[in-house]
């Protein structure tokens, strides 16, 4: 075994063991909150919200939540962000701020600016670590530990701005990464520096037969794609037939298990799977243990977590936070319940409502699943369907009729009065209204709201079966192919019509 792999396994080993006997809990996120405070008690934020004054207060949790509204991107960035993208000194975090990772979502709204500072990247660099412990509680041979990363993301090339330099958050910490790490991640600078997705799939698979892969991290979208062509332009019967030595797929972004079985037509025995739960706001969570279906949360990250329960009382219908919504800490938080994430972070964002919906599995260990987004969900007529509503019936969908759903999407038609779902599958399928029967008595099983709709005033669900390549030409077509970019599974009023334009074009 090379020397480095004798360190990296030795590293993972003595990490393995240190982060073993870690226990972390609220003590630890009143020290984090208490650490952002200080550090920005002097900033224009801190002083429009008194930062000093909660530092110095017994109840500094319960005053620091009266005392800062909870804001999503458009409301943060109108108040505050603008100013620190246009160069602003000690706005909203102490200094300037000289990154921005730019992140689109999948709710069709312009790229946003996220805001990366060194404190940032030094948590994202030690959770990175962090996480490579894991290895060693796999029990993996020792071939592994010689081989290479290949991470599938967005492009690495930064753009440099009169007042910043913005770009892929893989870019920023690419950037920032040791040169020890640089001869074991792939696909190398050149590719990774390509903003063309197609040029950059071709040189992947091209190159592919030269690397000895262990890891493969991405989202699952683009990663079962890249070993598909590769296969496929290889002639191999898996693609372990090239890669014996990979063991273990990172995945995050979207829910995995519809493409689980996609997957296993892939590989040629085992891969373990590791969620992970990384934005361009912050490295949030990870999954500790395969056997687990949660992530745990890292609450000792330069990240102060608030769980708001996704309900009426603090949501309006559009999925808008009310003004007085109920905002939970880590110990005050339950299990099998939808919170919706608020942040505030050593990258100077405050109460920041990031969009995505958690769902405790397991309260003591803080292990966490994302359960969805706050403007994925479908609430035409009352039915309040939610992406894990959805997830789970395609789930079970799949499994009664043994087809793979991997892509999907679904929108509200308002004149029918009905949802409207796209499959992708290559699969035939014989009978669609039986399967769509399926699916719809599911939800009505599962979802009281959706059941009591759809006997008085919700019409019957329309479905249209369509190639997963489909899917990828729509993405394509946006100038969203590839990378970090997620086809939205459930799309608002402006998209849907996009949406149907391209289907009907098609």
């Amino acid at each position: 075994m090379p020397l480095v792999g004798r360190f990296l396994k030795k590293t993972t080993a003595l990490s393995f063991r240190k982060n073993a006997k870690k226990t972390q809990g609220y003590k630890d996120q009143v020290a984090v909150l208490k650490y952002l405070l200080l550090k920005s008690k002097t900033t224009k934020f801190g002083l429009a919200h008194d930062f000093a004054s909660i530092l110095n207060n017994n109840e500094g949790v319960k005053l620091y939540q009266k005392s800062v509204p909870i804001m999503d991107y458009d409301d943060f960035h109108e108040k505050w962000l603008k100013y620190s993208i246009l160069g602003e000194k000690d706005n909203t975090w102490r200094g300037r701020i000289k990154y921005y990772a730019l992140s689109s979502g999948t709710t069709g709204s312009p790229s946003k600016r996220i805001p990366v500072t060194s404190e940032m990247i030094r948590s994202f660099q030690k959770s990175s670590l962090r996480q490579l412990s894991i290895l060693h509680g796999l029990d993996l041979p020792q071939s592994f530990y010689s081989t290479s990363i290949l991470t599938v993301g967005g492009s690495t090339k930064l753009t440099y701005k009169e007042t910043h330099v913005e770009g892929d958050l893989s870019g920023i910490l690419k950037k920032h990464t040791s040169f020890i790490a640089t001869p074991f991640t792939k696909p190398g600078a050149r590719i990774s520096g390509m903003k063309d997705w197609s040029k950059k799939l071709d040189l992947m698979i091209e190159k592919a037969p030269r690397w000895d892969i262990g890891i493969i991290a991405g989202i699952p979208s683009w990663c079962l794609m890249l070993i598909e062509k590769i296969i496929e332009r290889h002639k191999l019967d898996s693609i372990h037939d090239i890669w014996p030595n990979l063991y273990v797929y990172v995945h995050g972004g979207v829910y995995m298990d519809p493409y689980i079985k996609r997957l296993n037509g892939l590989i040629s025995r085992k891969v373990d799977l590791l969620d992970t739960y990384l934005a361009s706001e912050g490295y949030f969570a990870y999954q500790e243990d395969v056997s687990s279906t949660g992530m745990k949360l890292l609450l000792t990250n330069g990240i102060f977590f608030e769980f708001v329960p996704f309900t009426s009382d603090n949501f309006d219908e559009q999925g808008a936070v009310k003004p007085h919504a109920d905002a939970y800490t880590i110990q005050q938080v339950q299990e099998n319940v939808d919170y919706a994430l608020v942040i505030s972070t050593n990258a100077g964002l405050w109460r920041y409502l990031i969009g995505d919906l958690v769902r405790f599995t397991n309260r003591e260990e803080h292990e966490v699943v994302i359960s969805g987004r706050i403007h994925q969900f479908l609430s035409l007529c009352g039915e309040h369907l939610s992406l894990q509503n959805i997830n789970q019936g395609l789930l079970e969908t799949s499994k009664a009729f043994d087809v793979d759903f991997s892509e999907f999407t679904i929108y509200a038609d308002e004149e029918k009065q009905n949802h409207c779902w796209y499959l992708g599958c290559s699969q035939l399928i014989e009978n669609t209204s039986e399967l769509l029967s399926f699916l719809d008595n599911h939800l009505r099983e599962n979802n009281d709201d959706y059941n009591s709709a759809r006997k008085f005033s919700l019409s019957e669900p329309e479905l249209m079966i369509l190639s997963p390549d489909v899917f990828y030409k729509y993405m394509e077509g946006q100038k969203k192919l590839g990378s970090q970019n997620k086809m939205p599974r459930v799309l608002n009023k402006k998209q849907s019509k996009t949406w149907l334009k391209f289907i009907n074009a098609s």
